[in-house]
């Protein structure tokens, strides 16, 4: 995968598979000790300690009518590449948390990407579903709290066009503007 929020958008995914109804994305970059952290937390149906142990390998997947599947595979891959640390914590009945750490300054990182579009697919594809994204650099943060939004929105759909698009010119501002002030 080219950057971070395509591996965001896939590990979603699972948890949306998993009939997680909200999902939490935190992504924390701390330059004093040059680490990246992605964590995707949802209230999923969770795993069993045998397909804990299985959810690793690129040739097990618990998706009906599928042989494979790359997602945690390649996002532990990606985080050991560039000295970092990669852990699932899982229980039936209590969702699934996914956490993947990087080296920043590590010539292999991928970057961010476009976080917009990716917040912007999950939400068109799933206005049902409950999103956190919360963004932390060096003491700062930026949140979009969908439930909230919804609340705000007074009835109109998440998922209408022009939100969309104002949600993803607000994530894309908000984390550009970040990542230029705080390096």
């Amino acid at each position: 995968m080219e950057d971070l929020s395509l591996h965001i958008l896939d590990i979603v995914e699972n948890s949306m598979d998993a009939g997680a109804t909200k999902v939490e994305i935190r992504i924390k970059e701390d330059k004093g000790a040059d680490r990246l952290t992605l964590e995707v937390k949802d209230n999923g149906y969770g795993m069993d300690k045998d397909i804990l142990k299985r959810a690793s390998d690129c040739f097990f997947t618990a998706k009906p009518g599928k042989r494979f599947g790359f997602g945690i595979p390649f996002l532990m891959q990606a985080a050991r590449e560039c000295d970092g640390n990669f852990s699932i914590n899982s229980a039936p009945n209590r969702g699934t948390s996914i956490s993947a750490s990087f080296k920043r300054s590590h010539i292999d990182i991928k970057p961010l990407g476009d976080m917009g579009s990716t917040m912007t697919v999950l939400i068109c594809g799933h206005p049902e579903i409950d999103y956190l994204l919360l963004y932390e650099k060096n003491g700062f943060s930026y949140c979009l709290d969908t439930e909230k939004l919804k609340a705000d929105l007074g009835g109109v759909p998440i998922n209408t066009p022009g939100v969309l698009r104002l949600i993803k010119e607000d994530v894309n501002e908000a984390l550009g503007t970040l990542a230029k002030q705080l390096g």
